[in-house]
């Protein structure tokens, strides 16, 4: 089974609104546009990468705000550290891709390289800090948390802020004006279409 049905099947285990089910659902998504991103070329590939750009970034800013402070009090000493520092190298490495031509060897290299970190990180979260979420919370404060996630991504950067990401403090005070900056980059980019 790939990561993303694996994924979805994990989720469909999960009540509905419950944290972990939105996000082991952004986990499939994310692993389709991988995909998408890889075997596509071309105006496909362009909005793939975009696609995968924003959703990479409302999820790492989600849970930096809401996850991550969760997990520092339940889950295992360094856990919260540690994904906080993949997003962070993450985003630095999303910054590169965006760089470069999307149909360059380099992309293609980068890009692949860039899977490989996103799945580990993605089960890094599965295997470390779900768990404990799941087995310390009640359903109604996943829930809670579940609806502060998605309040979360209505605010959050579209695109890679290696400034911002693997601190929850930097993204509640710079995150949102940052979003906004972003949101008018997206438009005017797709005005111009």
């Amino acid at each position: 089974m790939d990561n993303a049905a694996e994924d979805r099947r994990k989720a469909g285990q999960l009540p509905d609104g419950d944290v972990i089910t939105i996000l082991l659902n952004q986990h499939a998504t994310i692993h389709d546009l991988l995909d998408e991103v890889r075997l596509s070329h071309g105006e496909q590939r362009q909005q793939a990468f975009e696609e995968l750009r924003g959703l990479l970034a409302v999820h790492e800013t989600a849970g930096e705000m809401v996850l991550r402070p969760v997990t520092e009090t339940i889950a295992a000493s360094g856990i919260a550290d540690a994904r906080n520092a993949e997003e962070q190298e993450a985003n630095a490495v999303l910054e590169q891709l965006e760089s470069l031509k999307l149909e360059s060897p380099e992309f293609d290299r980068d890009s692949q390289q860039f899977a490989g970190a996103v799945a580990a990180h993605a089960e890094s979260e599965e295997n470390e800090e779900f768990p404990p979420v799941l087995e310390a919370l009640d359903l109604q404060q996943r829930r809670t948390l579940g609806r502060r996630i998605e309040a979360v991504e209505k605010i959050a950067p579209t695109r890679p802020h290696p400034g911002t990401a693997g601190s929850p403090a930097r993204q509640w005070t710079i995150g949102p004006f940052v979003a906004l900056v972003d949101r008018a980059k997206d438009a005017l980019a797709r005005a111009r279409e």
